[in-house]
């Protein structure tokens, strides 16, 4: 079976047909998707920013990272759950679109930048009290821009 194929299978799945069929069911997805975003971005946006060294000095970070990581992960699995169904409705033409082919390489991108962060020694020492090192700063700089590139590629998908 071929790509084509495959995808033009995926777009017979019941949860593709419920939405194809649906505009409540979509509806209702769709802002799933959104909240799911909404949680990740609005999660991912203050650390980074107190991992810059822009805002939130005052807080400390070992409370403040132990919520907003755990929910945004609970948004990136929102988002990412809800966005593969999205894309079930039209498979072959959302992976013919070239805005959410930049989406997807923006997210891999964004989510080894995640792995990369919780994988060095400096987070796991700020997340303990200690400096923020370079390195997480220049990490979090790029989280910020990934992820905002991201929410920006999703919305072009439409104009596109």
């Amino acid at each position: 079976m071929g790509l084509d194929e495959a995808l033009a299978a995926l777009a017979l799945w019941p949860g593709a047909r419920w939405l194809q069929d649906s505009g409540t069911a979509y509806l209702f997805v769709n802002a799933a998707h959104i909240l799911g975003l909404g949680l990740l971005l609005g999660a991912i946006v203050p650390l980074d920013l107190r991992l810059a060294g822009l805002a939130f000095r005052h807080v400390p970070l070992a409370p403040m990272a132990s919520v907003l990581v755990r929910a945004a992960g609970c948004g990136l699995v929102l988002a990412l759950l809800m966005g593969l169904w999205l894309f079930t409705v039209r498979p072959q033409d959302y992976a013919a679109n070239p805005a959410f082919l930049c989406k997807m390489g923006l997210l891999l991108l964004a989510l080894l930048n995640v792995a990369w962060q919780h994988a060095g020694a400096g987070w796991a020492a700020a997340r303990q009290g200690g400096a923020v090192a370079a390195a997480v700063r220049v990490r979090a700089w790029l989280s910020l821009g990934l992820w905002l590139a991201v929410l920006v590629a999703g919305r072009w998908i439409g104009f596109v």
